[in-house]
């Protein structure tokens, strides 16, 4: 199952200075995380960039999703995160250690070095890095990040598991290529211009997120993409459609996406921003069965 975000490299773009933008970006890493999503990408707007571009977004996002005791390790003192402070908590479940299944509590941490003895060395936010035998059929390299379950902190007893870690992974990607990704299950466009969500219209749209994927391997249960436009320029703008566009063709296959979906009807505020937006469409899209 993989539940795909799209948010423009324009998210910021509104933001009067680099402390409210990076507040911005946090927000949309906190519904990702809240609503499990997957991965969470950044496609070009260059158009309608002000002040912070694709390379500030990805960076912040990427640092928020990194768990608070690797962040050390992982960044040194960037422009992009002057502000980071202001971001907040995301809380990931097996950060916490209350995603375990079983004995022990899952972590995530980075591989610090590799060894040639079938070991290697992993701060996982433990008092110091730790020396942890790699299981079968896995290969890891520096920098590499990983799941551990500690079973115990004194004295330290660790494994690495083969889990993927929790959270999201970032990554930059043009939209075209997004949304036609093997994975990328049902390609929905947010807009105020689309078909409004009613709870009907959810109950059909649940079915087609459990299609099979373009290689012929189930995608299970509510696999979908979302994307989103930016302040003061939505989704139509940014791919060069009008909204009468949408309107006539019925809302499908325009700009690649299947579906083009009002989450907000009825709205009360002339604008949502883009970080609500997000939040009230992932929140629809979580009733799903």
């Amino acid at each position: 199952m993989t539940h795909s975000l799209l948010v423009p490299s324009s998210l910021a773009r509104e933001a009067e200075d680099k402390r409210e933008a990076t507040r911005k970006i946090g927000y949309v890493a906190r519904a990702a995380t809240i609503f499990r999503i997957d991965r969470l990408t950044v496609y070009p707007d260059p158009a309608g960039e002000q002040k912070y571009d694709d390379g500030f977004v990805a960076t912040v996002l990427r640092y928020a999703a990194t768990p608070p005791e690797l962040r050390k390790e992982l960044w040194d003192t960037r422009d992009e995160l002057e502000y980071a402070g202001v971001l907040p908590p995301l809380r990931a479940l097996s950060q916490t250690g209350s995603g375990s299944d079983g004995s022990g509590s899952l972590r995530q941490g980075i591989v610090t070095k590799a060894g040639t003895d079938g070991h290697v060395r992993v701060n996982c936010g433990l008092q110091h890095p730790i020396s942890l035998p790699v299981p079968d059929g896995m290969d890891l390299t520096e920098g590499e990040r990983v799941t551990v379950r500690v079973s115990s902190r004194e004295p330290v007893r660790a494994k690495l598991v083969d889990v993927d870690p929790s959270g999201f992974v970032v990554d930059r990607s043009d939209l075209d290529t997004a949304v036609s990704r093997s994975d990328a299950g049902l390609a929905i466009a947010a807009s105020r211009y689309g078909e409004e969500l009613t709870p009907k219209r959810l109950d059909e749209i649940a079915p087609q997120c459990r299609r099979e994927s373009a290689t012929g391997g189930d995608l299970a249960d509510s696999a979908f993409t979302v994307a989103f436009g930016a302040p003061e320029r939505g989704l139509p703008e940014i791919l060069g459609f009008t909204p009468e566009k949408i309107r006539e063709d019925g809302c499908k296959e325009t700009g690649g996406f299947d579906l083009w979906l009002n989450t907000v009807p009825n709205q009360g505020s002339q604008v949502v921003r883009t970080e609500e937006a997000v939040f009230a469409t992932l929140a629809c899209l979580n009733l799903m069965e």
